[in-house]
């Protein structure tokens, strides 16, 4: 029987290195360097996260829930009626973003009647359930939007700051970050926005 002797030995083999193991790493490292860049570059360049400030759209979005805004939307397209809009209104930069429904896009007249929204002297077909408006503001008289002018207001008509106030006013094209598309708030409610 053989002894195996303390001390150092200079007939150990080294380890073998382990090349499928090390380009699995590596491509995992490469992988997830081209998803962490991928994702920055659609949130940088196509969208952003922004938090809801009051209850103006109250019923579709709460106050702080976080939305996702898709910046990419109206490159090719127009905001449309129905669409939920982020905007700095009048363009002040300072502002925080703002969120509203359009329901009056350029060259349509807007009016508000006892309570009810008129786009084209026609009743405006609600998507949502909204109450009768106590406060028509400046569209106690109609309102005719010029090419580049969008009338927005919020899901809750009678707590909302929208374009029936001058501080508000029609929102120019310009001043329209993007369009509100997903929600989700810290009590694991989310989806998209309607």
């Amino acid at each position: 029987m053989s002894r195996r002797r303390a001390g150092l030995s200079f007939r150990r083999q080294r380890r073998k290195f382990n090349l499928p193991l090390f380009k699995e790493i590596v491509s995992w490292v490469v992988e997830l360097i081209v998803v962490i860049g991928l994702a920055y570059v659609l949130v940088s360049f196509f969208g952003i996260r922004t938090n809801v400030v009051g209850q103006a759209m109250e019923q579709t979005l709460e106050n702080d829930d976080n939305i996702l805004v898709n910046r990419f939307a109206y490159i090719m397209s127009k905001p449309k009626a129905g669409d939920v809009i982020v905007f700095l209104p009048n363009g002040n930069n300072k502002s925080h973003y703002y969120v509203r429904r359009v329901v009056a896009v350029p060259g349509d007249t807007v009016q508000i009647k006892d309570g009810a929204l008129y786009v084209n002297d026609e009743l405006y077909k609600e998507s949502t359930d909204v109450a009768s408006m106590e406060d028509a503001g400046l569209a106690s008289d109609p309102i005719e939007l010029e090419k580049d002018e969008y009338f927005v207001l919020g899901d809750n008509r009678n707590n909302s700051e929208d374009s029936r106030y001058a501080n508000i006013g029609n929102v120019k094209r310009d001043y329209i970050i993007g369009k509100a598309w997903f929600r989700f708030s810290g009590l694991g409610s989310f989806g998209t926005i309607k």
